[in-house]
């Protein structure tokens, strides 16, 4: 159940890492019941394709072993676990009102055997070093301050050889579509958001999240100063999410 509301967030660039933090729990655990419905509807179902397109360039070697970081609801574990049957996955969330949510959906597909979920930080990975084949993060990390050294710690907890993946929204920085994306962003889903949604402001803060979101090839950079190798980034819909793919080298 939603809990709560709240009139307005500070814009992302004027928050402090601790504020961004509080923020994000409380719009995590405010707007639990209508997360997957609003998820779906805002984005013409597009996100559960954004998802199956990032769960088909996983690959395991290894230890059959996949982590969903920032696992939210468990969209990409549950989709991880149903396009490679012979996995186990673990998802990870500091918000447990949306885990609480995803256990019921895993219940229901009958995964509660594949499928754990814990409440961790992403900064601070609670698995030792070389554990699973791939680590992920869907829509998750522009939520993140320290990037780097949550990219770190996914690097950290990957075999060598492994993939960390991001999955994330991005404001497109040229073309015909930014324009529209821009009135989508802040006028249409907004609208949208204050139908359904008890906390409607927390929308907003995740369409300014967006919009502040580094660039493609800034965080492909970013990816290659955490210590990745090989990272390639693939647009998807325009450029409105990118995927983007890096790997642990075997120095490691």
């Amino acid at each position: 159940m939603e809990k709560g509301t709240k009139e307005r967030y500070s814009p992302v660039r004027q928050m402090t890492d601790a504020q961004r933090i509080r923020a994000v729990k409380e719009i995590f655990s405010t707007v639990t019941g209508r997360y997957d419905f609003l998820n779906h509807f805002l984005s013409l179902r597009r996100d559960i394709a954004w998802r199956q397109f990032t769960v088909r360039k996983l690959r395991f070697f290894s230890t059959d072993r996949f982590l969903d970081v920032a696992t939210g609801t468990a969209d990409l574990a549950i989709e991880a676990a149903r396009q490679h049957p012979s996995i186990h996955v673990t998802g990870l969330d500091f918000v447990q009102a949306m885990m609480n949510r995803g256990v019921i959906k895993i219940t229901e597909r009958g995964l509660g055997d594949r499928i754990r979920l814990l409440r961790g930080d992403a900064l601070d990975l609670p698995f030792p070093d070389h554990c699973f084949d791939s680590v992920a993060i869907a829509f998750g990390i522009r939520n993140i301050p320290d990037k780097h050294r949550a990219l770190q710690e996914m690097k950290r907890v990957v075999v060598p050889g492994g993939q960390v993946m991001v999955l994330e929204m991005t404001f497109p920085r040229e073309g015909v579509f930014q324009g529209f994306y821009h009135l989508y962003l802040h006028r249409i889903l907004p609208t949208i958001a204050r139908a359904f949604s008890k906390n409607p402001a927390a929308y907003e803060y995740l369409a300014d999240s967006i919009v502040n979101f580094p660039s493609p090839e800034a965080f492909a950079k970013m990816m290659e100063e955490a210590g990745l190798a090989h990272v390639e980034k693939y647009s998807l819909d325009f450029g409105i999410t990118y995927l983007h793919t890096g790997v642990k080298p075997d120095a490691d």
